[in-house]
């Protein structure tokens, strides 16, 4: 039975923030019960207020009316359905190239931690999520990074959505002229008790974590750790530009390496759809 969507969610906002606030100084739990989008919000703050407007924040927003994701999709809120919260900081990595996969990591192993076997939660390049079980492939969450500059402070904002309890495939958006979207999981599938205020509790402190490490070594020690979960490695793949190959793992920066007809290619920046196989579901 669904939680009665009147009672209010119990955040663990100080809890996150005693987690958090020793090891970045400033930090704050903010939460809004519904927003356009919490992307968009900390990024109109910055804008406005520049340097002042700097300081971590990690801001939640129980619905919001306007979250959006890579590539322009919409990203579907409603309270208690889906965790959506956005992540600000400074940040100033010597090498920006891999963050969102590094942040994908986090998220996975702290909602799923790793106990040797075949993992349910996988990472599908560059920022999403999915659920992989009997049912199939569906999509769990998805990443959006986005940075702003202020002279030379360069603040950076995570968005993550994260499906909690199961929604209809009519609840999920589209944008037109594009591929139809991969139906949607939630992780309620794979642990029915939780809920909205539990999942925040256990991806917040890593992420801020796994955040730091990125900027002081880059991407290269997650690598491992996303090939343990890479949804596409040894799988047709097509590339945003029509050309298609087999994808083989990421390099030491995050890039998709995929051999195609013209040799091996590492992707940096394009839309990949998994080409449809026997036994596969349809492309995303």
């Amino acid at each position: 039975m669904s939680p009665d969507p009147t009672t209010p969610i119990r955040w663990p906002a100080e809890a996150i923030w005693e987690a958090v606030a020793p090891v970045l100084p400033g930090f704050t739990v903010e939460v809004l019960p519904q927003i356009d989008s919490s992307n968009s919000e900390l990024m109109r703050r910055f804008r406005a207020a520049g340097p002042t407007a700097a300081e971590p924040v990690l801001l939640v927003a129980e619905q919001q009316s306007a979250g959006r994701g890579r590539m322009g999709r919409g990203w579907q809120s409603r309270v208690g359905d889906s965790l959506t919260f956005s992540l600000g900081l400074p940040l100033q990595p010597a090498d920006w190239s891999g963050l969102s996969l590094a942040v994908g990591i986090s998220l996975a192993d702290s909602l799923e931690p790793s106990h040797g076997g075949q993992p349910h939660i996988r990472l599908k390049w560059p920022n999403d999520l999915w659920l992989t079980d009997a049912r199939g492939e569906r999509k769990l969450a998805g990443i959006l990074v986005e940075t702003a500059s202020w002279g030379e402070l360069r603040y950076v904002v995570i968005g993550v959505g994260i499906n909690i309890r199961p929604l209809a495939l009519a609840d999920t958006a589209t944008v037109p002229g594009q591929a139809a979207p991969l139906p949607p999981g939630a992780l309620q599938d794979l642990f029915p008790e939780m809920d909205v205020a539990q999942a925040l509790a256990q991806v917040a402190a890593p992420l801020v974590q796994a955040l730091q490490a990125f900027e002081l070594f880059g991407f290269a020690p997650f690598q491992a750790r996303f090939a343990a979960r890479d949804a596409l490695a040894g799988r047709a793949v097509r590339l945003s530009d029509g050309t298609e190959g087999m994808a083989h793992g990421v390099g030491e920066n995050g890039a998709l390496l995929v051999h195609t007809a013209a040799g091996m290619q590492a992707i940096t920046s394009s839309e990949v759809s998994v080409r449809p196989v026997t036994g596969h579901p349809p492309a995303c």
